[in-house]
């Protein structure tokens, strides 16, 4: 329980930092306690997406994958984050990410400011 709680606020960091670094992925709300809480929401989403959703398109492109010796990863991760857009939109949550190359610079800063966050924070492990 406590990796899940961890695993969360990293996601929700690192969609923070996207949200601040690139101006075609918005994040709105009234105050910051409503932005706090939907980025909460969208990394526990975000989340769900990459656990029950990024295994199997990553074994179905597997041959891109290896022919481009890994580098179709970050088109993976674009349509994840890109899917993530697309189901906050649908539940109504103020999060959207405008563009297939705004996902794909999303999903690298996503990738490597989540990594650093997992090495800082403690996972029990």
């Amino acid at each position: 329980m406590k990796n899940f709680v961890v695993k969360t606020i990293a996601n929700a960091g690192a969609l923070a930092v996207a949200v601040w670094l690139l101006d075609k992925i918005t994040l709105t709300g009234d105050s910051t306690g409503k932005q706090a809480g939907t980025l909460i929401i969208v990394a526990l989403l975000f989340g769900l997406v990459n656990f029950l959703v990024k295994p199997l398109v990553k074994l179905l492109s597997l041959p891109l994958l290896i022919l481009t010796l890994g580098l179709f990863t970050l088109v993976v991760n674009a349509l994840m984050l890109l899917l993530t857009s697309w189901l906050a939109d649908t539940l109504d949550l103020s999060f959207h990410v405008e563009g297939f190359w705004t996902a794909v610079l999303g999903g690298l800063i996503i990738s490597v400011v989540s990594w650093a966050l997992h090495v800082v924070l403690p996972d029990g492990d």
